[in-house]
């Protein structure tokens, strides 16, 4: 009886050592996988600052060149006022032919040339499209040398 009793104390024993074990094993596992995962968070928690970063630094370029391109088509309307209204003129650089007739007055009556209204709608149009296109090309050089060449 004593032999059987023994028998079963160290069966006991060997399952309770083997179920240690066991445990042992699977909380090393487990600690592996915390490690990995904890490494992971780490990863995405630091490419998200940098998302947050770049996404900061591509709002405060479009700010610039939207409040750049704002003001500059304020000034081109006020300007196209200021003609419209007469205190400012629109010059254009131009050559006149010379009249062929000799004429004792040399243009006394003469009146200044003047762009007809079509033409002058397109200068301002032109001028407009002129700034939009520098201030675009601003934007997206900046932008290649924001996102693109500085990482």
């Amino acid at each position: 009886m004593r032999a059987g009793y023994i028998k079963a104390v160290l069966i006991a024993w060997l399952i309770l050592f083997g179920v240690v074990i066991w445990q042992r094993w699977e909380i090393s596992g487990l600690n592996d996988a915390n490690k990995s995962l904890t490494k992971q968070r780490d990863e995405q928690i630091a490419i998200t600052a940098d998302y947050e970063k770049r996404i900061n630094s591509l709002h405060e370029l479009d700010t610039k060149h939207t409040t750049e391109l704002t003001n500059a088509k304020a000034e081109i309307d006020q300007l196209r006022i200021d003609v419209i209204n007469g205190t400012k003129r629109l010059r254009v650089k131009a050559e006149c032919p010379k009249p062929e007739a000799n004429t004792s007055e040399s243009g006394s009556n003469e009146s200044s040339a003047r762009l007809s209204e079509a033409v002058e709608q397109d200068y301002w149009r032109l001028r407009e499209m002129i700034v939009e296109n520098e201030k675009q090309t601003l934007y997206l050089q900046n932008y290649i040398n924001t996102e693109c060449l500085a990482n």
